[in-house]
């Protein structure tokens, strides 16, 4: 795939363009990167990271990777197009979700991540914020740039402030087992619209969950005992005691008795009616995204910083 085989659609969000094939008619997003900025944020081994990590995934539950360009100007990425738009955006209209339909998104993750620790790759960033919907309602992760390939331990501080597991913020090492933390907060954020943990900025969040004694407080009416009991375990201060700690951790997830009605197999099949399917009138439709202003064109970026992506 060239980039000029490409027509650019109404409908551009963020830094993500709808994009058309212009001989097949496929619809795909390009995501853009603004060479320059990548390097003056010191960005470019998260870049290179997310496109070998994305090149290596193939999954229900995990967006595709097709293609990468580049220009004098700006890195491309050629991704599937997911209609249904941001998890985050429905969490935003409705406050909350019930229970069962939680437990669809949780299981789905739950699927995304076995599959990439099985490649003992951490992804390190879950939130509403990177959950996408398809056409048809189910989930996929996306924005693979804090994924990394652990095999021992990882003593890098990356991610989003509330998502962080305890080991991540004191710097003590961690391992795939920050996903199934990660999950936990997620859980309670869909089931409550709030995160688990108190704070008005990033540091008091992070005290917040630094603190071992810190009690998570859960709503008597939202949360069943098997809900509340799964959020607990993943919400471990240690890991060593956290649910899907191990090997087979996603297992261990898998049998937790909230999970019990799962039916894992169809779940991955996409044999399962999800809870919600987005309103999509049309191929191509961008409805379920914000619209932005176009950018301006920018300068071209110097050789030195085109030469840092000699391989891209």
């Amino acid at each position: 795939m060239k980039a000029q085989l490409f027509l650019k659609c109404s409908g551009t969000f963020g830094r993500v363009e709808l994009t058309r094939h212009k001989v097949t008619g496929q619809y795909y997003a390009i995501k853009s990167l603004y060479i320059p900025t990548i390097v003056q944020k010191r960005q470019v081994d998260h870049v290179h990271n997310e496109k070998r990590v994305l090149n290596r995934l193939s999954h229900p539950f995990i967006v595709t990777l097709y293609d990468t360009a580049k220009d004098n100007r700006n890195l491309y990425m050629i991704m599937e197009f997911l209609a249904g738009g941001e998890l985050f955006s429905y969490l935003r209209m409705s406050k909350s979700f019930p229970s069962g339909m939680v437990k669809f998104y949780a299981a789905e993750i739950v699927l995304a991540l076995s599959y990439l620790h099985s490649l003992m790759i951490a992804y390190r960033d879950l939130k509403p914020e990177n959950l996408m919907l398809t056409h048809d309602g189910h989930l996929k992760l996306t924005d693979m740039g804090f994924a990394k390939e652990i095999h021992n331990k990882s003593y890098t501080v990356c991610g989003t402030p509330e998502y962080l597991a305890p080991e991540v913020i004191t710097r003590k090492g961690h391992n795939c087992c920050v996903d199934w933390w990660s999950l936990g907060v997620l859980i309670y954020e869909l089931m409550t619209g709030i995160t688990p943990f108190p704070g008005n900025s990033a540091a008091e969040v992070q005290k917040s969950i630094e603190n071992v004694n810190c009690m998570v407080e859960f709503p008597k009416k939202t949360f069943s005992q098997n809900a509340k009991n799964i959020v607990i375990n993943l919400l471990k201060y240690n890991p060593k005691e956290r649910l899907g700690f191990g090997p087979n951790g996603s297992d261990e997830v898998k049998r937790h008795p909230w999970f019990e009605t799962c039916e894992w197999d169809k779940m991955l099949n996409k044999a399962i009616q999800p809870p919600l399917v987005p309103t999509i009138y049309h191929e191509g439709d961008t409805g379920n995204f914000d619209s932005y202003d176009e950018l301006e064109t920018q300068p071209k970026a110097s050789q030195r910083d085109l030469d840092l992506f000699d391989e891209w």
